[in-house]
């Protein structure tokens, strides 16, 4: 593939790492490339990061066909600079593209365009462990006309945002509140795709929470709404007797790389992992009678994040005393140890740049 390269002549001033937030600083450049049914991808090129200008009939205004990805660029203890299974991403966006009628790309083409976007901005990865550089892969369709129909014109684009460490002051368990109301998504809709009216939808639940004190909500399935599915904008597990229990993907999930990541690690560990059902039912009987042992979300954000209270109606129950499990403690050690290079990668999950 061609990467047209046109280099900022006013490069940005690097922010200190230790204000750095997340998605508030961008930076100097962003790739772009255009698409037409029978013409394919074309011009690909990476320009100084600026607006885009859009017709206001674009359909991702009108019919939200978008989709979005998130990976994260990382600072060796060498100085270079790796991703973390960037092509699992490639591979993920491309099934949210087919769901939503957008145009798959090619998936060396797609890992070309991710390392050398990188290579190009990587004075904007930070260096303090815990920081990163997120890029935010994305694509909209673009066709100029009203009417529902499968996108013709559509637009792929790539920036990326200089991230502070998730966890700042320690990885601190977080309150969940399981929803019983809303439903994010339903099997066969779009709810393991990633596009941006997943994330739409979960707003309002999410809202409500936050207001009652709590971090994120965990999601029951939309057809009997009684088998969890995910938490926030997170995978979720749980240990119940000793056993790792995951949600089985049934379509309404999004296939999470963290999570998928946390699989492997784990049975590698020896642990018993089962991607199965799990009823609302079942979980608070676990809870109740002590077997739930520690509960976790996992992600690209926060890779792990301990979950110390669950509520249900009007119920709180406290997870494993409210502190960090070891398993807990344990994965997140590992993939942030081989994600920043500070342990060895057995997996072959990791490209350098």
């Amino acid at each position: 593939m061609e990467i047209k390269i046109t280099k900022t002549t006013t490069p940005k001033e690097m922010p200190s790492e230790d204000k750095l937030g997340f998605g508030k600083v961008f930076t100097d450049h962003m790739f772009v490339m255009d698409y037409e049914t029978g013409k394919g991808w074309y011009d690909a090129r990476i320009v100084p990061f600026g607006n885009i200008s859009l017709h206001p009939a674009s359909t991702v205004l009108h019919y939200g066909a978008e989709i979005f990805e998130g990976l994260k660029a990382y600072r060796r203890l060498d100085g270079g600079v790796q991703l973390f299974r960037p092509m699992e991403n490639v591979k993920r966006m491309n099934n949210s593209a087919e769901r939503m009628c957008l145009p798959l790309i090619d998936e060396k083409d797609g890992l070309e365009i991710l390392k050398t976007f990188v290579k190009l901005e990587e004075r904007w990865v930070p260096k303090s462990f815990g920081t990163s550089l997120y890029l935010r892969p994305f694509m909209f369709g673009n066709d100029e006309s009203l009417g529902v129909h499968a996108v013709k014109r559509a637009t792929f684009m790539l920036i990326a945002s200089p991230s502070g460490s998730y966890y700042a002051e320690g990885i601190n368990p977080v309150k969940i509140m399981i929803e019983s109301e809303d439903v994010r998504t339903v099997r066969g809709g779009t709810g393991y795709a990633k596009c941006g009216g997943n994330y739409a939808a979960s707003t309002r639940a999410g809202e409500k929470a936050s207001k009652m004190g709590y971090s994120q909500v965990l999601w029951l399935d939309g057809v009997e709404r009684k088998y969890i599915e995910e938490v926030g904008a997170m995978n979720v597990m749980f240990k119940i007797d000793g056993e790792i229990v995951t949600p089985l993907l049934t379509g309404s999930i999004l296939p999470g790389i963290t999570r998928k990541s946390c699989i492997e690690v784990l049975k590698a560990k020896g642990y018993k992992v089962s991607e199965r059902l799990l009823s609302v039912d079942e979980l608070v009987e676990a809870l109740e009678s002590g077997k739930l042992e520690e509960a976790w979300g996992c992600g690209t954000a926060a890779v792990v994040s301990p979950i110390g209270k669950l509520a249900y109606g009007d119920k709180e129950y406290v997870v494993g005393d409210g502190k960090i499990g070891e398993v807990t403690q344990d994965l997140y050690d590992t993939l942030t140890g081989i994600q920043w290079g500070k342990l060895a990668d057995p997996y072959g999950w990791i490209e350098r740049i």
